[in-house]
């Protein structure tokens, strides 16, 4: 089995969501990771959904999701291909003899520290899940209070969309 990353397009109404994360379930597939947001379009919203499964069996995911009434379009973003992305905010201990070295680990990550306690900080990091567990592990001495993590959002690589002049009138 290996990873796959959809993007799929919906109608922006109430239930999709459900929808499309039921036929997921019904076949007995784990989303790893689900993010949804609008797009430029104000009827239309993006799914982003990163789910295990063999090839012959996504395109029978792929052809199950086409078949609903709210999905416009569907398209598989291998790594190659497209920019892929994620956003963590995590709280670590850093208190005054440590808070400088919680500092230049942020700055070699280019993160941002987003806020601070007398004992804590809290920062945002964003990029590829690889860089995401590298920035945790050199944090993980310090000690993590809490962490965060969004799912996958990825786009196509240069100039071409998949939310094309077809899927304004939606």
């Amino acid at each position: 089995m290996s990873k796959h990353t959809l993007s799929v397009l919906v109608e922006n109404k109430p239930g999709v969501l459900t929808r499309v994360a039921a036929l997921f379930s019904r076949r007995g597939f784990n989303i790893d990771s689900l993010a949804v947001g609008p797009t430029e379009i104000e009827e239309i919203s993006r799914m982003t959904v990163v789910v295990e499964v063999e090839t012959g069996a996504l395109e029978q995911v792929t052809k199950q999701l086409n078949k609903l009434v709210e999905v416009l379009k569907v398209v598989e973003l291998d790594t190659s291909g497209a920019v892929h992305s994620e956003i963590c905010l995590v709280k670590v201990r850093a208190d005054a003899t440590t808070r400088s070295q919680v500092v230049d680990t942020v700055n070699l990550f280019k993160a941002k520290v987003v806020d601070v306690a007398p004992d804590a900080m809290t920062i945002e990091v964003t990029g590829t899940a690889d860089k995401l567990a590298a920035f945790l592990a050199v944090l993980e001495p310090f000690g993590i209070k809490e962490l965060v993590q969004s799912g996958v959002v990825a786009v196509g690589r240069g100039s071409r969309s998949i939310t094309d002049r077809s899927l304004r009138s939606a």
